[in-house]
């Protein structure tokens, strides 16, 4: 059984004090005030397209999403910009190095980890990479590449709907 994020919490990370209404939105402390409110996270994904109008998906090694389709991207951790959190995505998923990030769209996202739904931001970039050549999943985020001009059957079996929502508006304002 999945729970929220606010769920989750049923101790105080202030002060460890039983929290009586765990998943309300903030989480008010009785015992020693501390009050937190329970926001999306951010994450980054990576809409890389060759000339000929082919589209780079990873085939997703881990869950969430095992097994089907995904961009390369993940998390922004504390202190990285969205386009530094991009490059390091696409490299850490792919060994690509990539150059030029234009910002398309955002959209949410749940991320449903170890029976807990984290609300995720997502934010798409169409990004160019030096080459497209020796793709190797670094961190093993990836199980296996494909470069194919989208279609239903990738569109179809996204790991993530926001992905899924990204590239087909990628699709029709690429046209």
């Amino acid at each position: 059984m999945s729970k929220t994020i606010a769920q989750a919490f049923e101790f105080c990370p202030a002060c460890g004090s039983n929290n009586p209404a765990a998943g309300s939105n903030p989480l008010n402390c009785l015992s020693c005030s501390f009050r937190f409110f329970f926001g999306p996270v951010t994450a980054v994904g990576a809409i890389v397209a060759d000339p000929e109008g082919r589209v780079l998906f990873i085939v997703r090694a881990n869950d969430p999403g095992k097994g089907k389709f995904g961009m390369p991207g993940g998390f922004v951790d504390a202190g990285e910009s969205l386009e530094e959190a991009l490059k390091r995505e696409v490299f850490e998923e792919t060994g690509l190095k990539a150059t030029r990030l234009n910002y398309l769209t955002s959209g949410p996202n749940n991320y449903s980890y170890k029976g807990v739904d984290i609300p995720v931001t997502d934010m798409f970039f169409v990004c160019e990479v030096e080459s497209l050549d020796g793709m190797t999943a670094i961190d093993g985020e990836a199980a296996e590449f494909h470069l194919v001009r989208p279609t239903e059957h990738e569109l179809g079996n996204m790991a993530f709907e926001s992905n899924r929502l990204a590239l087909e508006h990628y699709l029709a304002t690429s046209q």
